[in-house]
């Protein structure tokens, strides 16, 4: 493995691009997606997109936010375990669909049942965030950022 730019040091040449990537999963506090919905969505994107880093990062501020662990030790199977909600699972059906949409294009079904779960406005917040964590992934992964694990 090659020696990649550091953490540090692409945040010190593009400081935008931390200001800008947060300010977009930035959502009001009456929207329709509440913090467990939004560190679900994180986490599984991050599974996804193979980011050891932003998959410790978000699973550890699921558990600081009360998520329980067991959820999170399923979330991969999401699909057949019986502990998400609907709106849980039409975001998370949205944000496979969208961060896989490359391999596949996104489902009339999918995009009805996240529009039911969190109308338009939500919708719109719902995507974003998921914009933003796809991004955030990419920066990670190519920049090779690594988390501090301690076992």
């Amino acid at each position: 493995m090659s020696t990649r730019i550091s953490q540090q040091s692409v945040y010190r040449l593009c400081p935008r691009l931390a200001k800008h990537l947060t300010a977009l999963g930035d959502v009001a506090p009456d929207s329709t997606v509440d913090r467990s919905i939004i560190h679900l969505v994180n986490l599984r994107v991050s599974q996804i997109n193979h980011c050891c880093f932003c998959q410790h990062m978000h699973s550890q501020e699921a558990r600081d936010d009360g998520e329980h662990q067991v959820r999170l030790d399923v979330l991969p199977a999401w699909r057949e375990a019986p502990c998400f909600s609907t709106q849980e699972r039409a975001a998370l059906a949205w944000a496979e669909a969208l961060t896989l949409v490359s391999q596949q294009a996104v489902s009339d079904n999918d995009y009805q049942n996240a529009l039911a779960a969190f109308g338009e406005q939500g919708l719109i917040d719902l995507t974003a965030i998921i914009v933003q964590i796809n991004s955030w992934n990419r920066v990670s992964v190519g920049f090779q950022f690594a988390p501090d694990i301690s076992i």
